[in-house]
């Protein structure tokens, strides 16, 4: 036993270095940034998924100790909040499964944790990141404001003839206000949970995982209880100060939640169609570049929450294939 916690520990502490390296490697090239910062989630997920909670935790460890003494104990922080503790908090909630008898289930089957539930947690623990970070960094109106004026000090150095209205400008850094943490949250549910999708295949297919490989298009849903928080970040928006940039957070965030979720409904309902796959590309591209599409699709996964559980058979016994159970 010891020997075999000797090894996980240090197939964790390995995992820790790679995803430290990565989060280094996003600071050194800002092009590139946001993929290797998501990228860094991977290394932790894959330990986590495979080798269990031991594993992930030694990663996190690691890489918050590599990044400690490399950059900064603050710079850490930042990226234990950010990437580490989601991607081992996202494992560990994979991992979990009980008696399907105890849901009023058979007894031969084992209930693995919704996805759905897992979708919930993500957007939270983004929700908290992103407000304890802009906490650091002192993100606020005053921050915004001298954004703001050197992006059209900037743009007026280029066309000498701009000059905007005050109260334009105004408008623009409240808008601004909002708009920033609402996106950088939504990319970051977003990548996150691709990230999560990713090492669940590698997973699966190296023989390692324990959670059974799921249909997403029939799974993923948010869980019904998000809307109700979806919907008091929405009203927060409008109290201004502080409680609309952390209701536009929340926005922001479960709003990728369901547009996730509403993604992963078309695939599902569009299954056996002709016109599937080009119709697919064309919403996606669409929502890349519109925000009515996006915003539809939001509709669509606002529409449709429920839990779907996963059932495997005990590994002792012979018995059917996986199925879905929706609740």
């Amino acid at each position: 036993m010891k020997q075999l916690n000797a090894k996980t520990l240090g197939i964790g502490a390995l995992a820790g270095l790679t995803a430290a390296l990565l989060v280094l490697g996003a600071s050194m090239q800002p092009s590139f940034s946001a993929v290797l910062y998501a990228a860094s989630a991977l290394p932790i997920l894959l330990v986590g998924l495979g080798w269990g909670n031991m594993a992930a935790i030694s990663a996190v460890v690691t890489a918050a100790t590599v990044g400690a003494i490399a950059i900064s104990p603050s710079f850490a922080l930042m990226m234990t909040l950010v990437t580490l503790l989601p991607a081992g908090w996202l494992s560990h909630l994979a991992n979990l499964a009980r008696p399907a008898s105890e849901l009023g289930g058979p007894d031969h089957l084992m209930a693995w944790y919704p996805l759905s539930d897992i979708l919930l947690h993500l957007c939270g623990l983004v929700t908290i990141a992103v407000i304890v970070v802009g906490l650091m960094i002192g993100y606020g109106p005053d921050l915004i404001d001298r954004l703001v004026d050197v992006m059209f000090g900037s743009l007026a150095q280029q066309q000498p003839e701009f000059s905007p209205d005050p109260a334009v400008t105004a408008q623009t850094k409240s808008l601004v206000l909002l708009m920033l943490p609402a996106i950088q949250g939504g990319m970051w549910v977003v990548m996150l949970f691709a990230a999560y999708y990713i090492a669940t295949r590698i997973v699966s297919a190296s023989g390692r995982g324990l959670r059974p490989r799921e249909d997403i298009p029939s799974a993923l849903r948010m869980n019904r209880n998000s809307i109700f928080v979806f919907l008091v970040g929405l009203a927060a928006t409008f109290f201004g100060g502080m409680p609309a940039m952390i209701g536009a957070t929340v926005v922001g965030t479960f709003g990728a939640g369901f547009l996730l979720s509403g993604f992963a409904a078309l695939h599902f309902r569009t299954r056996g169609r002709d016109w599937r796959l080009p119709a697919l590309i064309l919403c996606y591209l669409a929502s890349l570049i519109l925000m009515v599409p996006a915003f539809f699709i939001l509709v669509v996964g606002l529409s449709d929450t429920r839990k779907a559980i996963a059932l495997t058979p005990h590994k002792d016994v012979d018995a059917p294939k996986q199925t879905d159970t929706k609740i």
